[in-house]
């Protein structure tokens, strides 16, 4: 781990596009701000803790989920008719 030693308005670079800047200091408290592309997705590290273990969670809570929306793409149509396989209804040309 890097460690560095900034005063406000001080602010350091991750590679060419990031930009962590100390904002203001009071008591123990860090007020940071960070510069990053919209693609770059910025959390706090407790935040992101909590959107993977969601994540973790939501996929061992059901685990028949899968085979079930692979059941209601078989279903027969509203017509009666069954469903074509994908090679039957190839894309079509642009």
């Amino acid at each position: 781990m890097l460690i560095l030693t900034r005063k406000p308005n001080e602010s350091i670079m991750i590679g060419d596009l990031i930009e962590v800047s100390v904002v203001d200091i009071k008591g123990d408290q860090v007020k940071i701000g960070i510069s990053a592309p919209k693609n770059v997705k910025v959390y706090r590290k407790e935040v992101y803790v909590a959107i993977q273990e969601e994540n973790i969670a939501a996929l061992k809570a059901q685990p028949g989920v899968l085979p079930e929306l692979g059941n209601l793409f078989n279903q027969p149509k509203k017509d009666g008719s069954a469903p074509k396989p994908d090679n039957e209804n190839p894309p079509e040309k642009q």
